[in-house]
């Protein structure tokens, strides 16, 4: 990168859409990609729950943006603001899932080769649910929504990247299937799909 280019801004949501407050990250990148259209510099990804498989896109960055739903320890749907050296410890410190230990990982490879991100900022949501399979997020943490998308935009102003909002359809973050609105509509009943396991596999009646 020379000093005239723009930075490379990586737009990252992580985590995993079908175990409820778990997918705010993804979320969050969805709703920007729906709203926004953004310069060439910038790439929107939902990074999953990839782990390493990740690296190649964050060792290209010079700007990195996650969203994620982090245990902070915190009352349900608090947001924080994670910047720089503090994002690898933190995703680190209280672990919800396998994909938190792969994507601090992925940072310490990252800098490990000396392409880690200039500048890291990690925006995180405390969650409310995670033991509901095919859940979608709730409420309180739905409403935090806007507030995190703020907040990333305020960085993404502070790197020269800033969307314009958008005016015609652009390429898709994930199958229109997992949009929230059908993902939650197509849900099935309880009593049909069973929200931690099939009952007659646990034994759940027996002492």
């Amino acid at each position: 990168m020379t000093s005239a280019s723009p930075p490379r801004v990586l737009i990252l949501g992580i985590g995993n859409l079908l175990w409820a407050d778990e997918g705010f990250g993804v979320r969050c990148v969805e709703a920007l990609n729906d709203a926004w259209q953004f310069p060439e510099q910038v790439s929107l990804m939902d990074g999953g729950t990839q782990g390493l498989y990740l690296l190649p896109y964050v060792q290209e960055a010079d700007c990195l943006l996650v969203f994620d739903a982090v245990d902070y320890g915190d009352p349900p749907a608090t947001l924080r603001e994670v910047v720089g050296d503090a994002v690898p410890r933190f995703m680190g410190a209280k672990k919800m899932s396998l994909h938190q230990t792969g994507f601090q990982e992925v940072l310490m490879a990252a800098e490990l080769t000396g392409k880690l991100p200039r500048e890291l900022v990690l925006i995180g949501v405390q969650p409310e649910e995670l033991e509901d399979y095919g859940g979608s997020l709730r409420e309180v943490v739905k409403g935090r929504l806007p507030d995190a998308l703020a907040l990333g935009l305020r960085w993404l102003e502070r790197w020269g990247a800033v969307p314009a909002p958008r005016t015609v359809d652009g390429e898709r973050i994930n199958h229109a299937a997992l949009d929230l609105r059908p993902y939650e509509d197509g849900r099935p009943d309880a009593s049909v799909a069973c929200r931690l396991g099939d009952a007659r596999f646990l034994n759940l009646e027996q002492d």
